[in-house]
């Protein structure tokens, strides 16, 4: 996986869900690596930056030959304006290909757009740390792919380490600020970065529409890029075993 390197999440929720599903299919056994770029403050010229780097923490990883790479900053990419994951995924493919390395490319990015696909979800409402710009970019980026964005609350937390401290218990207040009336899923974090894996499970419970976050949908991608049932137990309906829809 390639993650800014402020990033404190998805080194800890992404193999999290990976052992749970261990846990859960005793014959899967997973390794986990990753590579970093600089990114301290997300404003949008780090962002920029940081998707530079891209490439050369690619062939990084290729030196390991992994069987899947994720690019994990959703609002890097979202940033660029819509449709980005798929110019950020080809450009990925293809420092790992000129390193001999096959594996697919999954962007966080692309994963949420995929997430909300697959659970059939027209119209979602969304909570980021975000300044109210950058949730606007999130917003305009997933209205662009024919997903209407009904509601979006920004916690207005500009620099990422304290991103990274928010506690994911103060979700399960969050979330009552966002209007569900139109809603078909919830995004809890539209953020890699933002903790959130406690509670996708009682939030989902609690308003009874899917609840998922950049890190479950992630999940969600490369368990299918790896040809593996998308099941986690435990963190909400779209990792409960539900199949991406055919193109």
């Amino acid at each position: 996986m390639i993650v800014p390197s402020s990033n404190l999440t998805m080194e800890t929720e992404l193999p999290r869900m990976l052992r749970a599903r261990e846990e859960a299919e005793p014959g899967d056994r997973f390794v986990f690596h990753s590579a970093r770029a600089r990114m301290q403050h997300v404003t949008p010229e780090q962002l920029l930056a940081m998707n530079q780097q891209a490439t050369r923490a690619a062939a990084e990883l290729a030196d390991g030959r992994p069987d899947v790479v994720a690019t994990a900053c959703l609002v890097a990419i979202m940033a660029q304006g819509p449709g980005y994951h798929c110019t950020a995924e080809d450009d990925i493919t293809g420092a790992l290909r000129a390193e001999g390395c096959s594996a697919p490319v999954v962007s966080s990015a692309g994963a949420l757009l995929s997430g909300i696909a697959a659970l059939s979800a027209r119209k979602v409402a969304i909570l980021t740390p975000y300044m109210k710009p950058l949730t606007k970019a999130v917003a305009d980026y997933i209205e662009d792919a024919g997903i209407e964005v009904v509601d979006a609350v920004s916690l207005e937390v500009p620099d990422n380490l304290a991103v990274a401290r928010l506690d994911p218990a103060d979700l399960r207040e969050h979330h009552r600020k966002l209007d569900l009336a139109r809603a078909d899923a919830l995004v809890l974090s539209a953020c890699v970065q933002m903790p959130s894996l406690p509670a996708i499970q009682p939030v989902e419970d609690e308003v009874g529409i899917p609840v998922l976050s950049a890190a479950t949908a992630t999940a969600f991608r490369i368990l299918t890029e790896l040809g593996l049932p998308p099941r986690v137990p435990g963190v909400g309906r779209l990792l409960s075993g539900v199949e991406e829809p055919a193109a």
